[in-house]
């Protein structure tokens, strides 16, 4: 039996290299996904006359929170065979479609990683997880029992994200650790913890992002390897042709934090930058592996990181060795990918909610590759996490109260949950 198809933008489609979507086959069973799209898992809803975001205690109320039970546009039916690949973008069945699809596509990425179901952190609660869609919201939110998009309204246009695969995947990252390391005892809450957790849902927007070929090819043909050049997967939920929320490939180091925080999202791009910069070393170290680039130059782009340089240096190199091993190239990436994967997931396993610190996060890392490898990339992770001044350096006080668009603010409203 074959999986369920659905179209999925990669990459927003006002993006020039990314107006039409992609067939994606998920792994739910063709024919075990109805009208909504809803399956045993989660259900997914357009309401009609919503206007308070779940999460959100407004005025020292209870925070909203799902099911809603009011009246909803009609939902996405799956075709005669069982798929939703026919419907076409411009129709809240097709938003309904995409946030539904990339949320199983993205689950069951990272549920091969895990090598097992992730359970939604409600399932206590929650018999099934709640896709909502809300266009007064200019933001994204997930919690107890539900994943909620939003739009973008920053240029004057409206795009919704529930057509932005990586706002959506972003999200799911959140619900992964919300499940997976969970809520610490509202008595100790950590700058870090709030930063942990911006940075693992980035990673996981970026990760799931290159399991789409035509994003990894257009990558590797923009690039030709040298994956610190600007491109599609380093710009984290694009909201434009120059906009975006983060970019991956950073300089941001723990200790420009020393004196405080404001913003979580800020404080979580040390450790985001450092996992981009271990994505590239296994990049390079598979393509040594490969035999598509010498030590010679492994060594020399080691040497020049950082410097002004790389670019100039690096690119030819990068070029040369390209033009002769593309298929190559593409491999090396793959398994790069895959490898950092499976790594994060036996990470946060491994991870304690409670007083969590990025140094907690990279001694987790380094036990994670002495029980795959017996430490082969080591040195590669010891080494950008002390780049990044993580394990040495001290995070100060947070500065100023969380604003409305911080995703802590619904991270607050949860009980912990053992």
């Amino acid at each position: 039996m074959t999986g369920t198809r659905f179209k999925l933008f990669p990459q927003p489609q006002f993006l020039e290299s990314f107006g039409e979507p992609e067939i994606v086959e998920v792994s739910s069973p063709v024919g075990s996904v109805g009208p909504g799209p809803e399956d045993h898992r989660m259900y997914t809803i357009f309401p009609i006359g919503k206007t308070q975001p779940y999460g959100i205690s407004p005025d020292g109320q209870d925070p909203a929170a799902p099911p809603w039970t009011g009246p909803v546009e009609p939902p996405a039916e799956p075709d005669a065979d069982g798929h939703f690949d026919y419907l076409e973008p411009g129709t809240p069945q097709f938003e309904t479609a995409h946030l539904f699809g990339t949320v199983r596509f993205v689950m069951d990425i990272w549920e091969d990683y895990f090598d097992r179901e992730i359970p939604w952190q409600g399932d206590t609660r929650y018999e099934k997880q709640e896709l909502t869609i809300l266009h007064s919201l200019e933001n994204a939110y997930s919690g107890f029992g539900f994943i909620e998009m939003g739009v973008d309204r920053s240029d004057g246009e409206t795009r919704p994200f529930a057509l932005n695969f990586d706002v959506i995947a972003h999200e799911v990252g959140h619900a992964i650790i919300y499940s997976e390391v969970g809520v610490p005892d509202p008595r100790r809450f950590t700058g870090e913890y709030f930063g942990f957790h911006e940075s693992a849902a980035d990673l996981v927007a970026l990760i799931s992002s290159l399991h789409f070929n035509s994003l990894v090819d257009l990558l590797l043909e923009n690039t030709h390897g040298n994956l610190y050049m600007l491109n599609a997967a380093m710009r984290i939920a694009e909201l434009s042709e120059n906009k975006q929320i983060r970019i991956a490939a950073n300089d941001v180091r723990l200790s420009e934090f020393a004196k405080g925080w404001v913003k979580e999202h800020h404080l979580g791009q040390p450790l985001t930058g450092a996992f981009f910069d271990i994505l590239v070393d296994i990049f390079h170290e598979m393509l040594l592996d490969y035999g598509a680039i010498s030590p010679e130059m492994e060594a020399l782009s080691d040497e020049l990181l950082a410097t002004h340089s790389y670019a100039p240096v690096m690119q030819e190199l990068f070029d040369e060795a390209y033009a002769d091993h593309p298929d190559l190239f593409k491999l090396a990436l793959l398994d790069a990918r895959d490898i950092l994967g499976t790594y994060l997931a036996d990470t946060w396993q491994r991870l304690s909610r409670q007083d969590l610190s990025f140094a907690d996060v990279a001694d987790a890392m380094l036990a994670v590759d002495q029980a795959h490898t017996d430490g082969r990339f080591a040195t590669i992770i010891a080494g950008n996490f002390r780049l990044r001044d993580i394990g040495e350096a001290v995070v100060g006080p947070q500065l100023a109260p969380l604003g409305e668009d911080s995703h802590a603010n619904s991270v607050r409203t949860m009980l912990p949950m053992d």
